[in-house]
C-alpha cells in the first residue's frame, strides 16, 4: 500500500532517513518525541516537500506515476491544518463534492449527525474535538484506501478521543484492503488501535514490532549491580543505570523470567519501550 524506502530530507543539522511499510488491512503507528521527522516523514510521502534521496511508492506506483483519481484514495489529516473557520459543515459539503469525484454525501451528513456535528454552525465556534471529527471523517467519506493521520487525537478529551478512533476502526472494517498511517503522542491510542509500530528518534527508525508481540514478548527487568552483572545479555536490547541498579530492556522477557526468577520482570508499555529506546545505552 505505502513503501518508504531509504527516504532521505535534509534540514541544516537534522536529516531523515527512513524506511517504512504499511500494508494492506493494517494500520501502522509512528512514534517518537517531536521534532523526531514524524510530519517531515508525512509531507514527503505527500510530495509536499522535496526530498534529498530514496523512493516513495504508494498503490504500487511511484510518486510521479500516481494520477488524481489514485490521489483521492489518500485521506490526509494534519493537527495543524483544517478548514476556514467562517466556513460551516453545510458549506463544505459541496466543495468535497466538486473535489473527490466519489464523495459520499450521504454518508458524509449521517456520520455528521452521528457525531453531533451542526451543520450551520461556524466552524471557528466548534470545540477541539468537534474539529478534529470533522477532519476524519472528511478523510474517510470519499471512500479513500489510505489514510495518512498526523496525530489526529491531540488535544482531544478521553469521549472524543474514543469516538474518533471508533470512526478509524469502522473505515477498516468497510473494505480488508484499507489501510492507515497514524502518529500519535498518546501511547493508549496505539495500543488498542494499531497492528505494528514504527519508532522514530532524530529522523531514524529505531524499533519496529508488531503491536501484540511488544505488549506480550518485551519488559523491563529490574535488578542490582550483582544481578546485573550475572545476567545473560543476549537478549538484553537497552540498559539505563539508575541510583539503585540497572533498568533494562528486553524483547524476550518470558527468557528471564524463567532463568532468572528471583528478579523484577515487569511489562513493557509502549511508553517504556519508548523511554528506554531513546534515554538507555545500547549493550
Amino acid at each position: 500500500m505505502l513503501e518508504i524506502n531509504g527516504l532521505v530530507k535534509r534540514y541544516g543539522d537534522f536529516t531523515l532517513d527512513c524506511t517504512m511499510h504499511v500494508e494492506k488491512g493494517r494500520i501502522t503507528g509512528l512514534i517518537g518525541q517531536n521534532g523526531a521527522g514524524k510530519s517531515t516523514a508525512f509531507k514527503a510521502v505527500l510530495g509536499l516537500i522535496s526530498t534529498d534521496g530514496g523512493t516513495i511508492r504508494i498503490f504500487g506506483k511511484e510518486q510521479g506515476e500516481l494520477t488524481v483519481k489514485d490521489r483521492q484514495k489518500i485521506g490526509v489529516v494534519f493537527a495543524d491544518s483544517g478548514f476556514s473557520g467562517y466556513l460551516t459543515v453545510s458549506d463544505i459539503v459541496p466543495v468535497l463534492a466538486n473535489l473527490y469525484t466519489d464523495f459520499d454525501k450521504a454518508f458524509f451528513l449521517k456520520q455528521a449527525k452521528r457525531f453531533e456535528l451542526p451543520l450551520r454552525k461556524k466552524i471557528k465556534e466548534f470545540s477541539t474535538g468537534m474539529k478534529a471529527k470533522l477532519k476524519v471523517l472528511t478523510a474517510t467519506a470519499s471512500h479513500a484506501k489510505l489514510l495518512l493521520l498526523d496525530e489526529p487525537t491531540v488535544g482531544l478529551d478521553v469521549v472524543a478521543r474514543d469516538e474518533l478512533l471508533e470512526l478509524l476502526r469502522e473505515f477498516m472494517e468497510e473494505d480488508e484492503e484499507n489501510a492507515i498511517l497514524i502518529s500519535s503522542h498518546i501511547s493508549s491510542d496505539l495500543e488498542s488501535l494499531c497492528d505494528d509500530l514504527y519508532m522514530i528518534h532524530s529522523g531514524k527508525i529505531v524499533l519496529h514490532e508488531d503491536t501484540d508481540v511488544l505488549l506480550s514478548d518485551y519488559g523491563l527487568l529490574k535488578v542490582d549491580e550483582r544481578q546485573y552483572a550475572g545476567l545473560d545479555r543476549q537478549y538484553l536490547m537497552r540498559v539505563r543505570r539508575g541510583p539503585y541498579g540497572y533498568d533494562c530492556l528486553t524483547n524476550q522477557k518470558r527468557y528471564y523470567m524463567e532463568n532468572y526468577p528471583g528478579i523484577a520482570v515487569e511489562k513493557g508499555s509502549i511508553d517504556e519501550v519508548i523511554t528506554m529506546m531513546i534515554r538507555g545505552d545500547e549493550v
